[in-house]
């Protein structure tokens, strides 16, 4: 007794990529972060704009450092004038490759970015506070802040606090979620990629489901009658 092989069931639909079920694309842009971005772009120029100025006061801050210090001999004024300046403009370079780290970072989405960002802003309101500082000459030091320095500092704060705010507006907030992540490995979420309900038909001259098969009675060889003489 032989039974037919049921036929072939119906293929479920397979996903791109080897049955994984891709990962969420990211939104675009908006404009909140690209304002931001530029607001950072921006504030690294202020900071080339600061190493200048501290450039061109090179003499300034020679007359401060006389006039404070009458018994410094030539060498002494000469170190601490090269060592303001060099503060300065190595003060300007990092601020210009963290103005554009944390831009081209905030504007790809990363959420460290913009933590990190708001810890540089509190760096840059404290930096600005010792500005002050320095300006009104409370601070004892040798050097006194020009004016011009004073106010790129200001006009550096308030470029850092837009980009801050707009970082954090709630527009920007879904651009700096992580991408959804696929349910599992290889299955779909629930209510996505839904499996087609189609009966599995039985297969030719099958009888259907739960229904036993009909069995023949053998053949009884002593049933027949001999042969005749």
């Amino acid at each position: 007794m032989t039974y037919q092989q049921p036929g072939q069931y119906p293929s479920y639909p397979q996903y791109p990529g080897g049955g994984q079920m891709p990962v969420s694309a990211k939104p675009p842009i908006p404009s909140t972060v690209q304002n931001a971005f530029y607001l950072m772009i921006s504030g690294a120029v202020l900071a080339v704009v600061g190493a200048i100025i501290s450039l061109a006061e090179k003499s300034t801050i020679r007359s401060q450092v006389e006039s404070k210090n009458p018994g410094f001999t030539t060498t002494q004024v000469d170190s601490a004038v090269n060592v303001a300046v060099g503060a300065a403009i190595g003060g300007a370079v990092i601020g210009v490759g963290l103005w554009l780290w944390m831009a081209f970072a905030n504007r790809a989405g990363k959420n460290y970015a913009r933590i990190t960002s708001s810890v540089f802003f509190g760096l840059e309101t404290l930096s600005l506070l010792a500005g002050l500082a320095l300006s009104a000459g409370s601070a004892g030091s040798a050097v006194k802040v020009s004016g011009a320095s004073v106010a790129v500092g200001i006009l550096t704060w308030l470029v850092g606090l837009a980009a801050i705010i707009l970082l954090w507006n709630k527009q920007s907030s879904d651009y700096f979620k992580p991408p959804q992540q696929p349910y599992g490995y290889g299955y779909p979420q629930p209510g996505q990629y839904p499996y087609p309900q189609q009966p599995m038909p039985p297969g030719p001259q099958q009888p259907p489901y739960g229904t036993p098969p009909q069995m023949q009675p053998p053949s009884d060889p002593w049933s027949t009658n001999p042969p005749q003489q």
